[in-house]
């Protein structure tokens, strides 16, 4: 039997079709059709099901969310938000913010290296000197795709990781800071641990730093990332610790 207007469809083929419609196109543009379409594009079924259509969970999924629209948002928008974050582009997208001693420098990973580091697509790492070098990236949360409404009502974990390891034949002292910005750049969170020295002769193998930012207040609009550090017997070089795979994420990770 022919189909004179859409709507005479099932409601589950026309939730099968708007399925596979992008995300946003079904909020800015099919929800404003009628009070039909706007209450199927409503339904958990439909998010649930663009979810488990684009691997965001699996056919055994057992967790407990909220709320799905959002839930299937922030899985499409995750994503590691630092640029560059392994050394492949030598400095693109970082601010040299300190630049002492013999200057920030990139290396390659050597064979051994890699064997160590828990990521074996990381080929590369930046490497500080004698005296202060310290680098940063501000995030631009709305130019990432992340609404101001998402932020300030869902306020999702944003989790920081940052990698560094020392010389073995060198001391060095690593740090880190990072910031939530509201729009005038005024600080709403601030991750800062102790400086991490490690001595001389040490092992000198990859240590991770994390950090998951929640419950923060509403208005965060950027966020700022600055790490680096020092050798601590000041000698000409590149004898400072070494960092590579930074990442700020938000949101659940895929499964």
């Amino acid at each position: 039997m022919a189909v004179g207007n859409i709507n005479e469809l099932p409601e589950n083929i026309l939730l099968e079709l708007f399925t596979h419609l992008p995300a946003r196109q079904l909020l800015l543009r099919c929800r404003l059709v009628c009070s039909l379409w706007r209450d199927l594009i409503d339904l958990v079924t439909l998010w649930k099901r663009k979810c488990l259509r684009e691997g965001f969970i699996t056919e055994d999924w057992d967790q407990p969310v909220a709320d799905w629209k959002i839930f299937y948002f922030l899985r499409s928008l995750h994503r590691n938000l630092l640029h560059n974050p392994c050394a492949e582009e030598g400095f693109e997208f970082w601010s040299l913010d300190v630049n002492g001693g013999d200057e920030w420098k990139v290396e390659d990973l050597s064979k051994d290296q890699r064997k160590e580091f828990p990521n074996d697509q990381v080929k590369k790492y930046f490497v500080t000197s004698y005296y202060t070098c310290l680098k940063s990236q501000v995030v631009d949360l709305k130019a990432e795709g992340y609404w101001e409404e998402l932020m300030d009502t869902t306020r999702p974990d944003i989790e920081v990781k940052d990698w560094f390891a020392a010389r073995p034949d060198c001391g060095s002292k690593y740090q880190l800071c990072v910031q939530l910005l509201s729009s005038a750049h005024a600080p709403l969170g601030t991750f800062q641990p102790d400086p991490a020295t490690i001595q001389q002769k040490s092992d000198a193998k990859w240590r991770e730093v994390s950090h998951t930012f929640s419950n923060y207040p509403p208005g965060v609009r950027y966020i700022w990332f600055q790490h680096g550090g020092v050798d601590t017997h000041y000698w000409a070089g590149w004898y400072g610790p070494r960092v590579t795979n930074s990442s700020i994420t938000i949101g659940p990770p895929l499964p």
